[in-house]
């Protein structure tokens, strides 16, 4: 008597998506507090915003996906707000 066996595949749903986003947010907020060197980061915080959302679509990890969105956008604004800041500063010092 022969005996059927039936093998069910699932495919795992992997996060290698919002890990990646989430640490690029992470590398990118941290390092973007060095005033010179934030700058070459800057493809970094666009794809944390890019992947973000993609992640967020695709159903990935949804905290990571959101929390990674979310320091890609921290980090832009900061960046921009410290140069207009500095720009400011510049502009007030000078008497113009």
């Amino acid at each position: 008597m022969e005996m059927e066996k039936t093998v069910m595949v699932t495919e795992q749903k992997g996060n290698g998506m919002a890990v990646t986003l989430l640490v690029l947010g992470i590398v990118g907020l941290v390092l973007d507090l060095i005033p010179i060197v934030g700058w070459f980061l800057m493809p970094a915080w666009i794809l944390a915003i890019i992947f973000g959302a993609v992640g967020i679509k695709q159903s990935q990890s949804k905290w990571m996906s959101y929390t990674g969105l979310s320091l890609g956008i921290v980090t832009i604004i900061y960046k921009i707000g410290f140069w207009l800041l500095v720009a400011a500063g510049a502009v007030s010092s000078t008497g113009y």
